[in-house]
């Protein structure tokens, strides 16, 4: 489906910021159920008990005194990613993919030595990157190494996969790729590549940079017109059971293909931008209303992950 303009976007049934406010977020999710999708570590520990896989964690440091043991933990690692658990918007989140020496290297290829790394945990249990500035918990986790096929059409960062997920149904996805713009991150407001994804397939439809079309990634020149995401119905039911690990209505589900654990979920997000509509060509609205008649929902993630494959399918 070619580009579409943000009017004829309305027509077809663009979710504007204000509906999305009210008649989704403030409907369909529980304020009680909000700490378990801001706080990374708390949602690892729920979606693991649903079969959600994440990557590996290696350490927690919630007091200034356990710093002192990163140093020990990460010595033999070749890679990892240190987060602040309650981050937004990738704030705070320092992704390292090799050593050199007694330097550890980052995915741009600048170098940080380990005083450096102490310093930004102490950062992070201050409360700077924490969405009301409060104390934070620092987790360390093991390094994501794309699967080659999508890394290749990425600059430098991992590229990530969101989906939107309305009362347990996978409704629309799109791949997220890194730029020079983005600095490395999958961010669409920084620059970062949205790709729209069909549902019913896994191939991307057509791509956005900055909220206008593109067939080209702007760094790596590789065509973003007949990408296959593999594993896609493992996916979209992997992203259907964080309904139920959740209980939120309505949410964003962020994954990535680790190239030897295969999906992973990197976080959840119970506001979830509207960018992903212009990704696909296509409007939310629609597809949100669909669920909201179904008079029968369907009771797994197996299920609901095949009725979106089916009903959602790009035409």
């Amino acid at each position: 489906m070619g580009w579409i303009s943000p009017r004829t976007l309305n027509r077809l049934g663009m979710l504007n910021m204000n509906r999305r406010n009210v008649d989704y977020i403030a409907r369909y999710n529980e304020r009680s159920s909000y700490p378990l999708v801001d706080n990374k570590l708390k949602t690892k520990l729920a979606v693991a008990e649903y079969g959600v896989k994440t990557p590996r964690l290696l350490q927690v440091v919630r007091q200034q005194h356990e710093i002192s043991g990163f140093r020990e933990m990460a010595e033999d690692l070749g890679g990892f990613a240190i987060k602040p658990a309650k981050g937004s918007g990738g704030k705070g989140i320092t992704v390292i993919t090799g050593r050199d020496g007694d330097d550890y290297i980052k995915a741009s290829g600048s170098r940080l030595a380990a005083g450096d790394l102490e310093r930004h945990l102490t950062n992070i249990l201050a409360g700077l990157y924490s969405l009301a500035g409060t104390p934070d918990v620092a987790i360390v986790e093991s390094l994501v190494e794309s699967e080659p096929t999508l890394a290749r059409f990425s600059f430098q960062g991992v590229p990530d996969i969101r989906i939107v997920v309305f009362r347990g149904y996978p409704v629309m996805a799109m791949l997220r790729l890194a730029t020079k713009a983005s600095d490395g991150k999958a961010n669409l407001h920084q620059g970062a590549v949205g790709v729209g994804l069909d549902i019913g397939t896994g191939r991307s439809l057509n791509a956005v940079q900055f909220n206008r079309p593109i067939v080209l990634h702007p760094d790596t020149g590789h065509a973003l017109e007949n990408i296959d995401i593999d594993a896609w119905d493992e996916m979209l039911e992997m992203a259907a059971r964080c309904y139920e690990a959740t209980g939120l209505g309505y949410m964003g589900v962020d994954l990535v293909v680790d190239a030897k654990e295969g999906p992973l979920l990197l976080e959840l997000n119970a506001r979830p931008g509207l960018a992903i509509q212009m990704a696909n060509g296509r409007g939310l609205l629609p597809r949100l209303r669909t669920i909201e008649r179904l008079k029968r929902p369907h009771f797994t993630p197996r299920d609901r992950a095949n009725y979106a494959m089916e009903v959602f399918a790009a035409l």
